[in-house]
């Protein structure tokens, strides 16, 4: 069977969770595909994707317990996926995971055929989602927009502009994947 990794990255706010919600949302009647979800080192009723919440030392207790697949520390926040959320690639689901720009070169070292897509927006739209969210300080957001990340994206990177409407960015995705996968695996709606 064909694993089928999508390790989504992007800076805050290029809208990540929101495509990758869309596309749940729109998926019916498509193959199976399973939509990983986070541990993070942040409060649940914080807003965004629904997360586990766990605390800095049950973070690191499921750490040392070798529990994830992918962790990464990034914005003062731990981040894992469980390596239980990958276990839908052995039957040839599309698992998608909302991941880190820094990570992406762990990522592709042990999966080297997984498909990356760059979410991104010009700079004035992150700003004004963030912004949006009230989720973090003025500074904290400050620090969020001038992470720079040296990324070297693979060639077949898949790049979505998210400076429109959600459901453009979640339209472009699901033509890339259709494109990239075949028509059987991703249909247009």
């Amino acid at each position: 069977m064909t694993q089928r990794l999508i390790y989504v990255v992007g800076p805050s706010g290029a809208g990540k969770d929101s495509v990758l919600h869309g596309l749940r949302a729109d998926w019916a009647g498509l193959p199976p595909a399973h939509w990983a979800r986070r541990t993070i080192t942040r409060a649940a009723q914080a807003g965004g994707e629904a997360h586990e919440s766990v605390s800095d030392d049950g973070f690191l207790s499921l750490q040392q317990a070798q529990a994830f697949a992918m962790a990464w520390q990034a914005n003062g926040l731990s981040y894992g996926v469980r390596r239980t959320e990958l276990v839908p690639l052995a039957s040839g689901q599309c698992v998608f995971v909302n991941g880190s720009r820094a990570y992406l070169p762990q990522v592709l070292r042990q999966w080297p055929q997984a498909t990356v897509v760059h979410l991104t927006a010009p700079s004035d739209v992150l700003l004004q989602r963030l912004r949006a969210r009230q989720r973090e300080s003025v500074q904290a957001i400050s620090d969020r927009l001038a992470r720079g990340v040296d990324l070297a994206l693979p060639e077949d990177t898949i790049r979505i502009v998210n400076d429109g409407p959600i459901g453009d960015a979640v339209d472009m995705l699901r033509v890339a994947l259709q494109l990239r996968f075949g028509a059987e695996a991703v249909t247009a709606r």
